[in-house]
């Protein structure tokens, strides 16, 4: 095993953990938006289950631009530009699932 720079493996390693990890936060969300939709029973009516649909989006987003980067593997700039899209929607998305949370966890919306 050599320790150089990464070639197309690597970039395809990283594609496929951002693939995965985005379908599993997409059924956090679904989770999320069920859970909700229950406490709406209990709690006055609030955005949270449309806020973290379409947070799921942006995790859908990334898992189909991930799966775009892994299949274009043989055209390298191509890959690498869909695999950099992948990221920053994942980024965003993790960043408003988390920003559901606090908000939610603090009576905010």
């Amino acid at each position: 095993m050599t320790s150089g720079p990464k070639g197309s493996a690597g970039r395809r390693d990283l594609s496929v953990h951002i693939l995965s990890a985005s379908v599993v936060m997409i059924g956090v969300s679904t989770t999320l938006i069920g859970l909700v939709k229950v406490a709406k029973a209990h709690i006055s009516p609030s955005r949270d289950d449309q806020y973290a649909g379409l947070v799921g989006l942006l995790f859908l987003l990334s898992a189909v631009v991930s799966y775009v980067s892994i299949r274009v593997i043989d055209r390298p700039d191509l890959s690498q530009r869909c695999e950099r899209i992948a990221d920053q929607l994942f980024i965003c998305g993790l960043v408003g699932i988390t920003a559901i949370a606090l908000l939610f966890a603090f009576g905010v919306i």
